[in-house]
């Protein structure tokens, strides 16, 4: 007769699915802690804080191979282990992941793009980044010889346009009180602009637009080299903090994404992408976005990728809400 207790040899394996998947319970929960407190990991040596926050959205992949695991394995610990670092994951980039609202009346759209200083084929990027229709269009890496040829591909839907150095900023709406913003890190010694300021005229008023392409960096095995990175950063940021204007719309290329500590002081001030996780460098297997949209006294909504180029980076394009 069933007596309705489980045998011993029940009960025995049931405490050891439990006692299954220990390891990677662990891993889940590092993983958990990672994601949810990436600003205590130290910066030195080698700006490996910057590096983790670089790539912090990839830790979900490891997440779902954990997962695999742990279904393989039948562990009920891994499992709810895991539930930790998929809610850590949830909170951090979830709502990226939403649905955009509508496009407002007093929206524009923007597009941002380092085009390359090896492009060879700067007239289809520029037809390819005013197929978006957008009312601004950013571009980086603009060298001289074909700013003739961005002018004549653009000119007839973007009348007004300036370029200082290597930036470039074309625009439906008139441009005035158009300059340098001077962002080159004291390291750097030859002559040296990325950076531009300009007001733009919209129907729903005016607004500063800054253009900004800071310094590279570079992942070696001692780490992440990004000190001019994130010195051109602060540079850049004391800069729109003396903006008289209320509204400010940053585009650039700025070689860091929006977790990446380096860029703090700008992110610490302007609104970023509300919508979109839009990788866009490398081109051939985007990894990261380092192409950004930021405002202030404006809202950034969905923020995508545009279709590639003969560039490294691929385009991107947000819808901004003037506040």
């Amino acid at each position: 007769m069933w007596s309705g207790r489980r045998a011993p040899d029940e009960d025995a394996e049931g405490r050891w699915a439990w006692t299954r998947g220990r390891v990677l319970a662990a891993l889940a929960t590092c993983i958990a802690l990672l994601l949810a407190f990436h600003r205590v990991v130290p910066n030195s040596p080698g700006h490996m804080g910057s590096l983790l926050e670089t790539f912090l959205p990839w830790l979900g992949l490891v997440v779902v191979v954990l997962l695999e695991v742990a279904l393989l394995r039948r562990s009920p610990t891994a499992l709810v282990a895991l539930l930790l670092p998929a809610a850590a994951w949830t909170y951090q980039f979830g709502g990226l992941l939403l649905p955009a609202g509508e496009p407002g009346a007093h929206d524009l759209l923007v597009v941002q793009h380092n085009v390359s200083d090896v492009n060879r084929d700067p007239a289809g990027t520029a037809r390819a980044l005013a197929a978006a229709k957008p009312d601004l269009i950013a571009v980086e890496e603009l060298e001289h010889p074909v700013v003739p040829v961005y002018e004549k591909t653009l000119g007839q839907d973007f009348p007004y346009h300036e370029v200082q150095g290597t930036v470039g900023l074309w625009s439906k709406y008139p441009l005035t009180g158009a300059g340098v913003v001077d962002i080159k890190p004291p390291e750097i010694t030859e002559p040296w602009r990325r950076g531009l300021r300009a007001v733009v005229h919209t129907p729903h008023g005016e607004a500063a637009v800054y253009v900004a392409h800071l310094p590279s960096v570079r992942i070696r095995p001692s780490g992440l080299t990004s000190g001019m990175r994130d010195e051109s950063a602060r540079l850049l940021d004391e800069a729109v903090a003396a903006e008289k204007l209320d509204r400010v719309i940053l585009l650039g290329d700025l070689n860091g994404t929006v977790d990446d500590r380096g860029l703090a002081p700008l992110t610490g001030r302007l609104n970023v992408a509300e919508r979109g996780l839009a990788f866009s460098f490398p081109a051939a297997f985007p990894l990261a976005r380092i192409d950004q949209v930021m405002a202030r006294s404006a809202t950034v909504g969905r923020i995508r990728t545009l279709p590639a180029t003969g560039s490294d980076h691929l385009p991107v394009a947000a819808r901004i809400t003037l506040n």
